[in-house]
Formats: C-alpha cells, structure tokens, sequence
C-alpha cells in the first residue's frame, strides 16, 4: 500500500468520490490540492482529516512541499469548460508541466484521468489540451497509466448528468436533437474510482479506454433522469 497519495483537481467530480473511497480502503495520508475556493473549502468540510491545499499548479506555491515524498500522483486537474484558449493552455497543459518538474523520486506512481474525448472525432480546445496533457505524462519517464473515461455521473456531478437535472428543474420542456437514438455509455463515478484504485494497488502502466457497461441511447437516458 502506498504511503503518501496526491490528488490533483481533487475537489472535483474524481476526487470527491475518490477520496472517501480512499480512506476506506486504509488509506491515511493524502494531499488533495485544487485551486476552487468553493470546492475546496467543502473538501476541507468533509474530510478534516485530509491535508487539503488550495494552490494553483500553474504557479509557484505551498502544494509543490506538499507533493514531496509522495508515491503516488492522481492527476485530475483539468479546464473542461470556457471559450479561452489561454486558460486550457495554463490549467490542463502548463501546470501539468510544473507538477512533473517537481516530483523528486523516479518511481512516483501517475494515475492520469484523462478523457474519451481524446480518441473520438471531436476537435476543440479541450481536447488539444488533453492530448498535450497525456503526452506530457506518458513522456515524463515516470510509471504511469492513462485512463481516459466516457460520460461520467455521480456524487458531486457539475458538468453532465448533473446540468441535465438543473437544466430539468428550470423548464417545462427538453430538447432532444433529432429522434435522440445516437448511443452513450455513461460511466458511473464509484466504479471509476475502484478501477483508479486497482491501478495505484497494481501499478498498471499503459493507456485505457474506460466506458460504462450499458449502452443507452440519448433519449432513454433523458427519460431515466
């Protein structure tokens, strides 16, 4: 069992769910950094016992001490909405850059979430920005895994599945584009995380596809929330 866990992003949908998975399995010294205020400060509500850092990793601050000795790095920071192409730059590309650099030991352990995304036909900031941010781990020398989700739902779900059921509450009707047959496999959160932990237990290595096993067209799906 690893001694000493970093999660990146770990205010966010992975690491909310992550983390209490984490400390049942046994797991005592973690460090979850992320730079939302909000979040963060929620994180540090829910787990008191967790060494929890606001910081930016595209800049100089406390979380680069706090990262050292670490065994295991789970990379889920990310910039997955906006029109600025700067701030995909800065937060999925530059400040995986700086977080690489300071990592002291070559036999730190990544877990990378990254996104389905990467391998569909879609072509936009995101996905550029995904794209430099594994190459940049899987050429970091470090032992590492890649794991690149679909459409994930869960606890602490802001952006899919959770929009949706905002949207939902706001209005009387829901568009569907089209008759809405068009295939999703929405991956819930929880098993995503055992498959995160099976990783860091047997140090997998290499780059994985990992989708839900249902397939579900769109307007089913719909109906279901």
């Amino acid at each position: 069992m690893p001694a000493k866990i970093a999660i990146t992003g770990a205010a966010g949908l992975v690491g909310q769910n992550l983390i209490p998975r984490l400390k049942a399995r046994g797991y005592r010294d973690i460090v979850a950094i992320d730079k939302h205020p909000a979040n963060t400060a929620l994180l540090r509500r829910l787990h008191p016992d967790v060494a929890v850092v606001e910081a930016d990793l595209a800049g100089e601050g406390d979380w680069q001490a706090a990262v050292a000795g670490v065994d295991v790095v789970v990379i889920c920071h990310a910039q997955i909405g906006g029109l600025d192409r700067a701030a995909y730059a800065r937060n999925n590309i530059a400040a995986t850059e700086r977080l690489l650099a300071v990592l002291a030991r070559p036999d730190v352990y990544l877990v990378h979430v990254s996104s389905s995304v990467v391998k569909s036909m879609a072509k936009d900031d995101y996905v550029w920005s995904k794209e430099a941010q594994e190459e940049l781990v899987l050429a970091s020398g470090l032992p590492a895994v890649v794991l690149r989700p679909t459409l994930m739902f869960g606890w602490f779900d802001r952006k899919h599945l959770g929009w949706l059921v905002r949207f939902m509450q706001r209005t009387p009707l829901f568009p569907i584009p089209g008759d809405g047959r068009y295939l999703r496999q929405p991956l819930f959160v929880g098993d995503f995380c055992h498959i995160v932990m099976s990783c860091i237990e047997r140090r997998v290595t290499g780059d994985y596809n990992i989708t839900g096993l249902e397939p579900v067209d769109y307007v089913d799906l719909i109906r279901a929330v």
